[in-house]
């Protein structure tokens, strides 16, 4: 097997897999598929770690993860899935960072690692195998990469920004007891 064609099989197996799990991962919020909970579920659990509206924020992510998955695995508009994904993921990863990075603990480790191949799938480009490909790269130029990264990154700092002013701002309202009670048996 020739360097280019193991390079573009590579390729097609990073983007399935990673496609794969994104688009399963946001048709759980969008559809309740795979033992999800739907939007109205979705949208509830939003609202609770800080993003709301919570209905808006899990129709957004859902289909930033369907959607970008899907591209992905198909290899079709490339920078601007692996951009939406990639966003999604910043925002899953803002919520799980106060448990540190191991997913075992409820860390962010599996936001981070999507969101960072998914990143690098935009940047490198789907390969060969690719709808892209086959298209002659209508919607995969060079100009896409830094246009889709720089809209989802000020998408993404607006989102999870007024996040972080919200829930700072809950905590602020909150007061710490001065004493520990001890209960006497």
């Amino acid at each position: 097997m020739r360097r280019n064609d193991r390079r573009d099989l590579g390729l097609l197996l990073l983007r399935l897999g990673t496609g794969g799990a994104l688009a399963a991962h946001g048709a759980q919020k969008l559809f309740g598929w795979f033992g999800g909970h739907g939007i109205e579920g979705t949208g509830q659990f939003m609202e609770s770690v800080g993003y709301v509206p919570g209905k808006a924020s899990a129709t957004a992510a859902g289909l930033a993860e369907t959607g970008g998955g899907t591209l992905l695995a198909l290899g079709l508009a490339t920078p601007a899935a692996g951009a939406a994904a990639a966003g999604a993921m910043a925002g899953a990863a803002a919520v799980h960072a106060p448990n540190g990075f191991f997913n075992q603990g409820g860390g962010y480790e599996y936001a981070a690692t999507l969101g960072l191949t998914a990143a690098g799938l935009a940047v490198t480009g789907p390969g060969r195998l690719s709808l892209d490909h086959l298209l002659g790269h209508a919607v995969n130029r060079g100009w896409m990469i830094p246009a889709a990264f720089a809209a989802t990154a000020a998408g993404t700092a607006v989102v999870v920004g007024a996040r972080a002013r919200r829930l700072r701002k809950a905590k602020e309202g909150e007061q710490e007891a001065l004493f520990e009670e001890e209960y006497m048996e």
